[in-house]
């Protein structure tokens, strides 16, 4: 059986009304036109054409893409022109080629202003025909299966561009299979090391879960059967780079990740869904807080299932996911599922728009993002990011990039709403406009007809259609204030507002502690322990600069003569700030500083100086040296930091270090 004979048959399976000359006809053209070709591999290049193609098959497209996918690179790689492929084969082939080829041209490790532009072209192109975008993550995907045979820079790039692009594109667009495998192979050529050391550890434990996922199944199975409930219970695949991500960004071992046993059932219909997370509840303990309606609350992507998770029999825990067939085929094959469905009536031209309108208000929204970073970062929030499901008081579901505030929620429901945000509520309780949303929060929004946008409202806001609405209505109301301060200058009386008045700022007053039988002795605080009123402090006599105070049990105090010890106490007498030093860990991610910075500013602290780096797990170190009043003071802005997304642990530090 030839190559083409063989796609052609798979084809027949999903599309019995299926154009399968029109296949042949692309194989043929492609055949001739890279006659003599060869890969870096040694294999002929038309092998790379038929793999493209069998990627596209096993996404059940339609035959029109499919023979695009055959001839994607004629125009690239060869003479023939885009006229005749017209003649040869129509308008829409050519252009899904030409769309391709144009695609490829792209280059996103050029500096960010051409990447941005670049990045605005690709998704120009997939919001016009996403057969385009189609075609080119089946051709990356090939590329990288084979991609051992390039130089090693090129290796590294293509890798690095896969992971930041293409696959989070693939994620959007629901393609679980395609995006999974990307995943995949980036990690196994940018980080060898960790990939086969993941690789060892499964292979490792794999008879051993595979016993266990199968005892599951068998018991669930049966449960389902006794229920009357036709389903099918497998095992569910963790993919290399999925568990390095989780390893990385909840700080735990392969152990605990990978101990997760994790199920998938598939039934006949919607009723049976929940009547087998029924039975799985009943079974055994859910985890509370775990449980997630993918079914009434789809993603952006279009994924629908249930997800709980529930502890075993022995403790285990077991991850469940719940979903019809239709559900399942969008799950692996997402946009490219409901492409068919169009294609053939089962789903209409206005339904299939419906699920590609996130892109194109995307886009629209992008549009009026000049600035090369903020395309960028605009771009990896609603495109890149996760969501978040809020509610109005009215029960509407409101879908949100992940870490979207109040105001983002307001623009959400109507830029009027947006624009006179006065206050917010969540769950009944005044929330500040800054607040980040979190999974079911009902959220109300309070107008005023005299609240304007702020411009600070730039600093917090997530979401592109926020800032889009933001900068309008500020450049109206800048454009509005000029016009009145040109009739200003034609005549009218302008009336001059006094001076503000400057607050001067107090002059710190020099921290003051008790001595026992002492007074007029020279005093300094250490800066190894940071020593502030409320802490249990101890004096230590040095040889030539007076008393240093420290905490007690401080590691730097050396007993080698206890009468250079003195007690001491805070006299509580003088009202001033302290030096204090911390140290925030979180998980690396974009805005992190601007936001730790945000929630310290917030309660009125000086920041005396800040440190921020990333390290290569992922992480990122904060070292900040704050003025604080006492140790309560500083307890209260440890617990504000803690509540900034990606923060793991906020400590006091040594000023040497925060230095």
């Amino acid at each position: 059986m030839t190559e083409v004979t063989a796609i052609q048959k798979e084809i027949k399976k999903y599309n019995r009304k299926a154009d399968l000359r029109l296949v042949e006809r692309a194989y043929a053209y492609a055949q001739q036109a890279h006659a003599g070709q060869v890969r870096l591999s040694g294999d002929p290049f038309l092998s790379h054409c038929t793999k493209v193609a069998e990627i596209l098959t096993d996404l059940r497209l339609d035959t029109t893409t499919i023979a695009a996918g055959l001839l994607h690179d004629v125009l690239e790689d060869t003479k023939h022109t885009k006229a005749e492929l017209e003649a040869e084969f129509g308008e829409e082939v050519a252009r899904l080629v030409e769309g391709v080829t144009q695609m490829g041209r792209l280059k996103f490790k050029d500096s960010e202003e051409h990447q941005a532009e670049n990045i605005r072209k690709m998704l120009i192109a997939t919001a016009k025909d996403i057969r385009v975008i189609l075609i080119k993550l089946a051709d990356r995907l090939h590329n990288m299966q084979t991609l051992k045979y390039l130089p090693e820079n090129k290796i590294q790039s293509i890798s690095a561009e896969t992971l930041q692009i293409y696959a989070p594109l693939a994620h959007r667009l629901g393609i679980a299979k395609i995006r999974s495998e990307l995943e995949d192979l980036s990690l196994r050529y940018l980080n060898p090391d960790i990939y086969y050391e993941l690789s060892g550890k499964v292979a490792e434990k794999k008879a051993q879960r595979e016993k266990e996922i199968q005892d599951l199944c068998t018991l669930l199975h049966a449960e389902l059967r006794k229920a009357g409930i036709k389903a099918e219970v497998t095992g569910r695949p963790k993919h290399f780079y999925s568990i390095y991500r989780k390893m990385v960004d909840q700080r735990k071992d392969f152990d605990e990740i990978f101990d997760l046993r994790a199920l998938r059932i598939i039934t006949r219909n919607l009723r049976d869904c929940y009547g087998a997370l029924g039975i799985v509840h009943t079974l055994w303990t859910p985890v509370p807080g775990r449980f997630k309606d993918y079914i009434a609350m789809p993603k952006r992507n279009m994924y629908q299932s249930l997800h709980t998770a529930v502890l075993g029999k022995a403790g285990e825990r077991v991850e469940i996911q719940i979903r019809t067939e239709e559900m399942h085929r969008t799950a692996d094959n997402g946009i490219a599922a409901h492409w068919l469905y169009k294609e053939t009536g089962d789903e209409s031209v206005e339904r299939f728009d419906e699920r590609l309108l996130w892109l194109r208000q995307l886009l629209e929204w992008l549009q009026d993002l000049k600035d090369p970073k903020e395309f960028m970062e605009s771009l990896r929030l609603d495109l890149f990011s996760g969501e978040v499901y809020v509610f109005t008081p009215k029960g509407r579901v409101i879908e949100l990039p992940a870490g979207s505030t109040a105001v983002d929620f307001a623009y959400a429901i109507h830029t009027d709403i947006g624009n006179q945000c006065r206050a917010a509520k969540a769950n009944g309780r005044m929330v500040s406009l800054k607040y980040r949303l979190k999974q079911g929060d009902v959220v109300e929004i309070i107008t005023s007809k005299k609240q304007t946008p702020r411009r600070d409202w730039l600093d917090f806001v997530q979401t592109s259609r926020a800032r889009s609405k933001i900068r309008h209505s500020l450049k109206v109301h800048e454009e509005a204030e000029d016009g009145k301060q040109a009739e200003e200058k034609e005549g009218r009386p302008r009336i001059q507002k006094p001076p503000e008045t400057q607050r001067a700022t107090p002059p710190r007053q020099a921290p003051s502690v008790g001595v026992a039988g002492l007074s007029n002795i020279m005093v300094r605080f250490a800066k190894c322990c940071n020593p502030l009123p409320g802490d249990k402090v101890i004096g230590y006599i040095t040889r030539s600069r007076g008393l240093s105070i420290h905490r007690e049990g401080c590691p730097n105090i050396v007993i080698d003569d206890p009468a250079r010890l003195l007690s001491v106490n805070w006299d509580g007498k003088k009202q001033t700030t302290y030096p204090a030093s911390i140290r925030v860990k979180a998980t690396d991610r974009p805005n992190l500083l601007a936001d730790v910075l945000a929630s310290i500013r917030e309660l009125n602290v000086n920041i005396a100086s800040a440190n921020a780096y990333g390290r290569n797990d992922g992480t990122a170190i904060c070292d900040f040296i704050i003025e604080v009043t006492d140790q309560s003071h500083l307890n209260t802005i440890i617990y504000a930091i803690r509540q900034v997304e990606g923060v793991y642990s906020v400590r006091r530090s040594s000023l040497k270090d925060s230095a």
